[in-house]
């Protein structure tokens, strides 16, 4: 992803603390105190500009969400939609999401969301893609027992790349679509990423795997 640099949005992220929450190791364990209401908590790695994340918490206010994503210029957008929206129960985090088990306790985080990850399609970067065990790892070790993860992609290699990734280390494959949106599946909440592929005609993958006690 080629991420066009903003300097100003470092400065503006600053001045919304109450949506970008600064110093997030002081919430690890204890982040029902960031909602309004102590509810299961849902986190997107990898937010981008924040539609998904804040459509997800618009039609589901039993459900907190927080939206990581490590790109200052990225993230501002996110930034820009939740301050318009307003919602009580998301907030973004900026950073790095091998720092995940910094921020967060086991049995935090009840769902992890992967979105249109970067593929890192060359084999010497295998081991930045968001579905590498090194990630799996780092999910389960901030996820309650049984937590999941919904993974969507339009990339195949990626997706076939994930599915034998979340076999391997274990994980229970719940759903897998081959073309998620000729599958008749509801509800679905749609990133940019994924309008736009789909309206080139981009077939979409998605699956939901379980961690297993």
């Amino acid at each position: 992803m080629r991420v066009r640099h903003k300097p100003w949005a470092k400065e503006k992220i600053e001045q919304y603390p109450q949506y970008i929450v600064a110093n997030p190791e002081q919430y690890k364990g204890k982040w029902h105190e960031v909602f309004e209401k102590d509810q299961p908590l849902h986190i997107e790695v990898g937010t981008g500009k924040g539609q998904f994340i804040t459509e997800m918490a618009r039609a589901n206010p039993s459900i907190n969400y927080i939206g990581i994503e490590l790109y200052d210029s990225v993230i501002i957008t996110a930034l820009e939609r939740l301050i318009d929206a307003d919602l009580p129960n998301l907030r973004l985090l900026n950073v790095n999401a091998v720092d995940l088990p910094k921020y967060f306790a086991k049995n935090d985080v009840d769902q992890v969301y992967l979105n249109f990850s970067d593929p890192w399609p060359k084999y010497r970067h295998e081991k930045r893609r968001l579905t590498y065990k090194d990630f799996l790892k780092i999910y389960e070790e901030i996820l309650v027992d049984g937590g999941e993860i919904h993974f969507k992609t339009d990339n195949q290699g990626l997706f076939e790349y994930s599915l034998m990734s979340f076999s391997s280390y274990g994980l229970l494959l719940k759903y897998v679509s081959l073309d998620f949106h000729n599958s008749g599946y509801e509800g679905n909440i749609m990133t940019e990423y994924e309008e736009k592929f789909s309206e080139q005609g981009n077939r979409i993958y998605r699956c939901e795997v379980k961690y297993q006690n």
